[in-house]
């Protein structure tokens, strides 16, 4: 699935970009989590990180996990420094008014797999 699919799916805010070709890259799985220590856990690779954990920890962890979407649910608003740290990183950061359950289902529902 394509991000640009994923943020319509989910009538996503588009927070980072670098490009529009960025909006193009595939996202094979999902996973969800506000415990960063999980995400460190993975090796997967083509995975958007779907958290309500809106902090610049969760933008440093993801750049130690190599993810370079993430997708904040309920609203969570990135601050400038969060946003300047991904654009540093070259990832993409979406936002969405779901929750993370709702977020979650919606996805799956869509074809994306989960991790595990």
């Amino acid at each position: 699935m394509k991000i640009s699919e994923i943020a319509k799916i989910l009538d996503a805010q588009i927070l980072v970009s670098n490009s529009n070709l960025d909006l193009d890259i595939q996202i094979k799985y999902g996973f969800a989590s506000d415990l960063m220590s999980d995400v460190l856990t993975l090796d997967e690779e083509e995975v958007v990180l779907i958290t309500g954990l809106c902090n610049i920890q969760t933008i440093r962890t993801a750049e130690m996990a190599n993810i370079r979407c993430l997708l904040f649910v309920r609203n969570k608003q990135a601050s400038e420094e969060m946003i300047e740290l991904a654009l540093e990183n070259d990832m993409i950061v979406l936002q969405c008014s779901y929750s993370l359950f709702r977020t979650v289902g919606i996805l799956y529902e869509n074809g994306l797999c989960p991790v595990y």
